[in-house]
């Protein structure tokens, strides 16, 4: 056991007590931010005893706000140009196809977790989805890894735990439900009742119903009561807890109740029918019922590189776009990989969305007004620790969901 692990220039110490690291997916925050309205309303009384024993804070993730790049940031303790993961669908110019970014091959450096494994740590890593286990759970041989989705297929060769459904007494719950971000924490709290010795934890949750509910809503509330009765669980078996958010969330919906969508890739066809215009929409995962593909950052391939400026300025002037950006421009404003992205990096503002063509999105399962991510208006997010920090992490210059991990475990009192 060492002092302390140092792993993509950063250091952090030695975990003093089992500290659970969570990402609450979709985690929308602030005055009408879904933690917040829960405890005014009375559901999450947990939360609301010990937030002024701890540290709560808003802060920011990094871009594009979704779930693959924010959880490989955090789990890193960096951007996206330094770990690689910047979609959760890409263009891949190495084989010229549109491709899942779900593969570890994709990674760029090691995980938080990889680095403690290897200085002795006992690790666990349970994520609501199986899309992000591969990556979360790259080059760890001793660690519990696993997903809720696939609970059932857990195995001692390759999750390093066996039998999970029996030990958690909950049968494999249904994506598209409470219930598989529900799987994770009651896995957590038997591992950890069983005897299991964990120096660090990490859950992530889904967003299914931060896609479906507002803030304040009754299921929202659920869901958040819920989570408050497993952190609640979880002190009293003396950890540490810590989480923050992947992304933030924002409705994208006509008064009508229709999305509001700017489907760029028929406006780029009618306007420049000889320019071969080819949109990315990133948020495409195999999860798309809730979202229909629809969020808030897309990137664009051109044919014609001469036309580069030009079709940026006609897309920055289209309404309820926020920023048309060049592949340079994303590189250093927004920390993207260079080798991974478009010739142009496109953000719409937080009541819209950005769809592809009209007849690439099938809508017919979202049942709800669309809610949805990806833009700069959804990277607000909270950051908390169970425990009171050392005032000196407010010297920062601001704070980011990829700073979780060093504010648990360096700012201690």
């Amino acid at each position: 056991m060492k002092n302390s692990v140092s792993i993509n220039n950063r250091s952090y110490n030695w975990p003093k007590k089992t500290t659970i690291i969570i990402c609450l997916d979709g985690s929308e925050p602030g005055k009408d931010g879904y933690i917040e309205k829960a405890i005014e309303m009375g559901f999450m009384p947990c939360m609301k005893s010990i937030i002024s024993q701890g540290t709560y804070e808003i802060g920011k993730c990094a871009m594009p706000s979704f779930t693959n790049v924010n959880n490989l940031s955090i789990v890193t303790g960096t951007t996206p140009d330094v770990h690689g993961i910047c979609a959760n669908f890409f263009y891949n110019p190495e084989d010229k196809k549109e491709t899942l970014m779900n593969d570890d091959s994709f990674l760029r450096v090691p995980t938080i977790f990889e680095a403690f494994e290897k200085a002795g740590a006992n690790v666990a890593v349970i994520t609501a989805k199986d899309k992000l286990k591969k990556l979360l759970g790259k080059n760890l041989k001793k660690s519990i890894c696993f997903s809720a989705e696939k609970a059932d297929l857990a195995n001692l060769q390759d999750s390093r735990i066996e039998n999970v459904l029996e030990l958690v007494g909950k049968p494999v719950p249904e994506v598209y439900s409470a219930d598989l971000s529900e799987f994770i924490f009651a896995a957590a709290v038997k591992i950890l009742e069983k005897g299991e010795k964990i120096d660090l934890m990490y859950l992530s949750t889904t967003d299914y119903i931060q896609h479906k509910c507002a803030p304040g809503s009754d299921i929202a509330n659920s869901f958040y009561k819920m989570i408050d009765s497993y952190i609640e669980k979880l002190l009293s078996l003396g950890c540490k807890i810590a989480f923050t958010a992947d992304h933030g969330m924002k409705a994208k919906s006509k008064p009508d109740g229709t999305p509001n969508v700017i489907y760029l890739q028929d406006l780029l066809n009618n306007n420049y029918p000889e320019d071969k215009c080819n949109v990315i929409c990133t948020i495409t995962d195999p999860y798309v019922i809730h979202h229909g593909a629809l969020g808030s950052f897309v990137t664009i391939y051109l044919d014609n590189k001469d036309k580069i400026n030009e079709i940026k300025n006609y897309i920055q002037a289209i309404e309820g776009i926020d920023v048309a950006l060049t592949k340079e421009e994303a590189v250093n404003k927004l920390n993207q990989p260079a080798d991974r992205i478009g010739d142009l990096v496109v953000t719409c503002k937080a009541s819209f969305a950005l769809g592809k063509g009209e007849k690439d999105h099938d809508l017919s399962q979202l049942k709800e007004p669309l809610r949805s991510h990806g833009g700069l208006d959804e990277t607000s997010i909270p950051i908390f620790i169970s425990e009171k920090l050392d005032d000196s992490y407010k010297k920062k210059e601001k704070l980011n969901n990829y700073d979780i991990f060093d504010l648990a475990l360096n700012y201690d009192r």
